[in-house]
This record gives structure tokens, C-alpha cells and sequence, in this order.
């Protein structure tokens, strides 16, 4: 997702948060004595010897945009240890690294770092299955009862292939309800969303039961011979329908979804009064369920209908009963695969699935505030001295989240040397390639940070953000941090561009082109020796 803000904080009572407090203290006292030299954070000052002045294209482009320097905080470093030409200009950068800013999505890397840190990269979702009741000739007389887990990538694949295996398992029909089982988490959805686009599925709220981010695709086929373009949708659910065909039209591609002119307000029948624009080809249409808490129950009917199993009673939300016996256990994909969605597309909703995980994973519902606790004793422990982040909700979709351009770095340095470092960088999007970083090759085609960078991107109204780790021509890597915090921040996002190509533009310009020229000759007598 390209944009990355805010959900409200939820309340959390005073008896929670002691209860909290208490388990949190015990676990993290005993992890802290555990944890590797390794991952703790640099103890030396990543600011160091940097210069300040700002390179002068970025003093232009933030004039331009009419954004004074003090709204932009830059730290750039290099990482111990790298392999430098003796011809490399090292780059060091600090300017207002201190101040604490919101970074928007940036505020991903500590959650996502935290995960690796505590859970660690294996780390699975456990989805299970329940029978309440006797199974007898493929039918259970009672109810079958699905307990979430907090899985942040149930999507419609999995869970097809979930209801499989409960066939498999010998249940073909519920004589009975299906009951959804949520309560690994201690949330509410929101009763306002956090900007004025409440369908956008970055909206969507974390679930201990989260079935495919709680949206609808809507995909659009054009058949320009029969003049019209055929509509389908996924996942189904129970009752719910929307038009198979519009017809189309000749109008330019800009603005194809206002075109369409669609209707969401009744949940269970969409409308669209407009035309699709041939020149569009085929394109998707992802849109946040307008009834959040109707979504799992009709996707849950409707997959297993559709898989051929039968059902009497309802599909409802409850809790797994104590005479409930376990028929199957279903794991999600490991961590490891989990941070690379979260970073790479910056998805906000698995973010939180992720954070409220740090501490339903010690027994207890996971709570907005009791996970707030554990990450706060987590960058304590491992990184004193460093200004501690203020998170929210752990996806940087919010107003209150703040961190200073200093702890990120330290943050970005300790990764880099940890155990799990490999996870951590493959997580995030590689500049020009992949990912919220992949439009940088259209922006400048020939720009050297293409697949030199590895980043985790941010945006709000107001802010533009980027972190990470950047591959300098000397060979030497850096960590970068740059946070644009001003009204007119998306008309200067140039500026982080161009922080990036100065970074990885560490050597003398004589020295890149005696290297060009070597790496082409050398390029041209391997071509002659295979001819």
C-alpha cells in the first residue's frame, strides 16, 4: 500500500495493564539474559563526525517545494565494517536526527525487528479446528468451532484449503453452527475510520480471526468485440452479489474507479452506474468490506458451501468450549515470510496482526497496550541510550507514532548485525524492483540506487519517509533515515531521491568511470571468447 496512516488507540483498563505489566516484567527479565550481544544496538553514536550541511540539489528542491530544512530529518551512516575503495567520499549525514518526528510506514521496522527478536523467524500461527460434539458418518452433531490465531495472511487459498482438511478429517456436515473463534485478541474495530476513505484496505483493523484483510476484489475483464467488461469478485460470500457486466466506454484510463461510478453502501449488493474504459485492459479493484464484522461469517459460509459441506445452524462469532476436542491445527507462514508483505507493501493491517501478536503469545489476548509494554521493555533492554520510539498500534498508521531519524538508525545498525539480519533486509523493498520502492525506476530510469537499496518506504498527508539500508559504489553499505515532516512534504518527496543517489555516489566520478570502462571490456572479451 502506498498509503500509510492511522488507526485511534484502543482503551485498555487499569487491571489489564497491571496483569500485563506483571507477565511482561517476569518474560522479558528472563529474555533479556538470554538475549545475543549480538542483537543489542550499537553503542556508539551513529551521529559521530557527520556533516551537516545539506547537498545542494536537496536545499533547491525543498525551496522549490516550499519546505523549510528544519522539516527534514536525515541521518545517514555507514555500517562497521564495510569493504571501502580508498578513492570512496564516505558519506555522513545528520541533520535534525534528534528532533522526534512521525515516519509514518517507517515505524513498520521496529515491529517487524521486534518480531524477529522475541518470536524469532520460524515463528508460526497456529489456526485450529474444534468439534463440539460427536462426528459420526461424516456428520458432527454440534458445533465446529474455528479459533483464530492471530494469523496476518489467512487469506482465501488457505483458508479453502483449511476447510479441506476439515473434510478430510471426516466432517462433511455441521449438524450445529459454525462458531468463530477471535478471542486471541482483546480488540474492537473502529467506530470512525482514520481518514475520509473508509473503504481503502488500508483501513481494515486487526482480527484475532482475519480472513483475507477483510476485503473484496473486484477484477475487470474487457471484451471490446462484445462492448462490455465482465466483473467477478473474491472471496464469495453468503448472500452478497455485484453486477457481471458493464458496458464500456472510450474514455481515457485516468480515474477508471471514479467512472465506474460504484455504490457500497449496501453491504450485501454492490452497484456500479458507470462505464469502464476499454484502454484499461484488465485491472483490480481491492475495497475494504463496508461491514467489517459481517465479512468472516458470510466468507465462511459461503467457502465452505462452495467445498461442498453442508450446515443446519449459522455461522457466528463465540468462544471454543472446554468439552471442545481438537481435529486439526493448521500453521501460517513462517515470520520470516510474514515481515516480507508487511515491509515490502508496507501492509498495515498484518502489521497489527504482528504487533498485538508480541503479546498474545504469552497467554494472554493480545492487547494494543500490554504489546506496547513489551516492545518498550524490548528497546530498553537492547537499546539504551537511544531515544525510545512512541508506538501506537505498530503500523505507522497513526497520528501519535514518533521516532527520531537517531534511534532508527540505531534500530537499522543493530539488524544489520544480528542473527537475523538476512530475514530483516529481505523483508524490505529493493529500490527500482519491488515492492513500494519500485517506482523509482520509472521516476529516474538510469538512477544507480536501482536494486542498490533496500528500503522501507512511508507516507501519510503530511509526512514522506524512507529507511534502510543503501549500497554505496565504494562497496561500502549505509544505513539512511530521512523523514520529511511539513504540509507540502509529497511536493518535495524528490528529496529523498535524491538522498538516496548521493549516498550511493560515494567515490570520485573519475574512479566510477575508469571502473565502468574495465567492467565493459572485461564484458566484451568474455562475449569474444564464447563466440
Amino acid at each position: 500500500m502506498t498509503c500509510s496512516q492511522a488507526q485511534s488507540p484502543f482503551f485498555v483498563t487499569l487491571a489489564h495493564a497491571a496483569r500485563a505489566a506483571l507477565v511482561l516484567s517476569a518474560v522479558l527479565a528472563s529474555q533479556a539474559r538470554a538475549q545475543s550481544n549480538a542483537e543489542l544496538a550499537p553503542r556508539h553514536n551513529p551521529v559521530g563526525r557527520a556533516q551537516a550541511a545539506l547537498p545542494k540539489d536537496v536545499l533547491q528542491t525543498l525551496q522549490k517545494a516550499q519546505v523549510p530544512p528544519s522539516a527534514l530529518s536525515v541521518l545517514i551512516a555507514p555500517l562497521p565494517n564495510g569493504n571501502t575503495s580508498s578513492n570512496a567520499q564516505s558519506r555522513h549525514l545528520s541533520h535534525h536526527a534528534q528532533v522526534s518526528v512521525n515516519p509514518a510506514s517507517v515505524m513498520k521496522l521496529f515491529t517487524t525487528y521486534a518480531g524477529l527478536s522475541l518470536l524469532g523467524p520460524d515463528h508460526v500461527w497456529r489456526n485450529r479446528v474444534y468439534t463440539d460434539g460427536p462426528v459420526r458418518d461424516g456428520v458432527l452433531q454440534g458445533n465446529l468451532v474455528v479459533r483464530g490465531s492471530g494469523d496476518p495472511k489467512l487469506v482465501v487459498e488457505r483458508l479453502q484449503e483449511l476447510l479441506a482438511q476439515v473434510r478430510a478429517a471426516g466432517v462433511r456436515e455441521v449438524r450445529g453452527d459454525i462458531v468463530l473463534d477471535r478471542s486471541v485478541f482483546d480488540v474492537r474495530e473502529r467506530s470512525e475510520p482514520f481518514d475520509d476513505e473508509p473503504l481503502r484496505p488500508y483501513n481494515v483493523g486487526p482480527d484475532g480471526l482475519l480472513l483475507n484483510f477483510k476485503a473484496v476484489v473486484y477484477k475487470f475483464t474487457p471484451d471490446a468485440a462484445g462492448g462490455r467488461v465482465h466483473v467477478r469478485f473474491e472471496p464469495p460470500l453468503a448472500g452478497f452479489s455485484a453486477p457481471t457486466q458493464l458496458p464500456l466506454s472510450q474514455a481515457p484510463c485516468s480515474d477508471w474507479r471514479r467512472q465506474l461510478q460504484a455504490d457500497f453502501s449496501q453491504p450485501l449488493q454492490v452497484r456500479f452506474a458507470g462505464r469502464y474504459p476499454v484502454s484499461c485492459g484488465e485491472r483490480e479493484w481491492p475495497v475494504a468490506y463496508p461491514e467489517p464484522e459481517a465479512y468472516a461469517p458470510r466468507v465462511m459460509q459461503a467457502l465452505w458451501q462452495a467445498a461442498g459441506g453442508q450446515l443446519t445452524g449459522q455461522v457466528r462469532y463465540g468462544a471454543r468450549p472446554a468439552s471442545a476436542k481438537q481435529l486439526l491445527e493448521s500453521p501460517s507462514l513462517p515470520l520470516s515470510e510474514i515481515i516480507k508483505d508487511i515491509n515490502k507493501f508496507s501492509n498495515n493491517v498484518m502489521a497489527q496482526q504482528l504487533y498485538l501478536t508480541l503479546s498474545s503469545e504469552l497467554g494472554a489476548p493480545g492487547r494494543l497496550e500490554a504489546s506496547r509494554l513489551r516492545l518498550s521493555q524490548w528497546w530498553r533492554q537492547g537499546f539504551s541510550g537511544h531515544e525510545e520510539p512512541v508506538l501506537d498500534n505498530g503500523s505507522g498508521l497513526s497520528r501519535s507514532e514518533r521516532s527520531t531519524a537517531q534511534a532508527l538508525t540505531a534500530l537499522l545498525q543493530a539488524a544489520h548485525a544480528s542473527p537475523h539480519a538476512r530475514y530483516f533486509v529481505d523483508s524490505l523493498a529493493v529500490a527500482g524492483v519491488d515492492g513500494t520502492a519500485a517506482r523509482l525506476k520509472d521516476r529516474h530510469p538510469q538512477s544507480p540506487v536501482i536494486g542498490n537499496a533496500w528500503l522501507k518506504t512511508g507516507s501519510l498527508r503530511d509526512v514522506a519517509s524512507v529507511a534502510g539500508y543503501v549500497q554505496g559504489q565504494s562497496g561500502q553499505r549505509y544505513t539512511l533515515v530521512a523523514v520529511l515532516h511539513h504540509p507540502n512534504a509529497q511536493q518535495a518527496r524528490a528529496v529523498l531521491d535524491q538522498l538516496l543517489e548521493w549516498t550511493v555516489r560515494d567515490m570520485d566520478s573519475t574512479t566510477v568511470s575508469r571502473r565502468s570502462r574495465a567492467s565493459r571490456d572485461r564484458n566484451a572479451a568474455q562475449s569474444g571468447a564464447r563466440r
